[in-house]
């Protein structure tokens, strides 16, 4: 397996938001984070980026320790958060720059290979033409597609995603899950933490479920949402037949 948490434990103050975790995600495989709201799910992302301190357990790429030096770990992932804290009206082409920080820092030149990743990563998400438009001047799906375009250039072998699709219309959001599964396939590890069910069942390898910062199921999509454990974590059940749904467990069934 290619990211390897064992054991993973994170504290925020007096709570504890993980516990002992242990998961693995391979290349050319889309694994998906899912569980209620609270879980610990981008607390995970970001304990795996170094943003949170682990309490114990370790985290490893390829059988060996991540990196603790930034420079370095940004080369083997990148990260889209749900929504940009960046607040300078930087132009759009810029901040897919910054990712080539990765390989030639802060003060590093770019040379004609940088142009040309920097130009496919923006027509990756259909966003040439916002290039020379301040980042803070876009809608927040405009933005979201930005921050895919930075993981993208940075050639990052794995990339975190948080809710990627939350910010985007439907036919970007059906874009970006053809993008990701064309990324698994060409050799990257995805792991991304999704909201909504269907988009885990359609796009994922395999589903890793979080209840209260605890590992409570993973395996296949089709192995997750046919458990009865799956069931309790969300208070739903699936539907029979040929609809994909879910209810309310006790309730009047709905699709949704």
């Amino acid at each position: 397996m290619s990211l390897e948490l064992r054991g993973l434990s994170v504290r925020r103050g007096a709570r504890l938001v993980l516990a002992d975790i242990a998961l693995s995600a391979a290349r050319g495989q889309v694994t998906a984070i899912i569980g209620p709201n609270g879980a610990g799910k981008s607390s995970l992302l970001k304990a795996v980026l170094g943003l949170l301190p682990s309490e114990s357990g370790g985290i490893a790429w390829e059988g060996r320790a991540l990196p603790r030096d930034p420079q370095q770990r940004a080369r083997l992932l990148a990260y889209v958060p749900q929504r940009s804290q960046l607040s300078a009206a930087l132009p759009v082409r810029a901040v897919v720059a910054a990712a080539r920080y990765a390989h030639h820092g802060w003060w590093g030149g770019q040379g004609a290979g940088d142009a040309a990743l920097i130009a496919e990563a923006l027509a990756a998400v259909d966003a040439s033409e916002l290039a020379a438009r301040p980042f803070t001047a876009l809608s927040a799906g405009e933005q979201q597609r930005v921050l895919i375009a930075r993981a993208l250039a940075s050639e990052a072998p794995c990339i975190l995603m948080d809710e990627p699709s939350a910010s985007l219309d439907v036919s970007h959001a059906l874009a970006l899950f053809a993008l990701i599964r064309r990324l698994a396939a060409a050799g990257r590890a995805i792991v991304i933490v999704l909201h909504h069910l269907d988009d885990a069942r359609r796009i994922a390898d395999r589903v890793v479920v979080l209840e209260r910062g605890a590992l409570a199921l993973a395996g296949t999509p089709a192995e997750v949402f046919a458990s009865p454990r799956f069931a309790e974590v969300f208070g739903v059940e699936p539907l029979p037949g040929g609809a994909w749904g879910f209810a309310l467990r006790g309730s009047e069934r709905c699709t949704r």
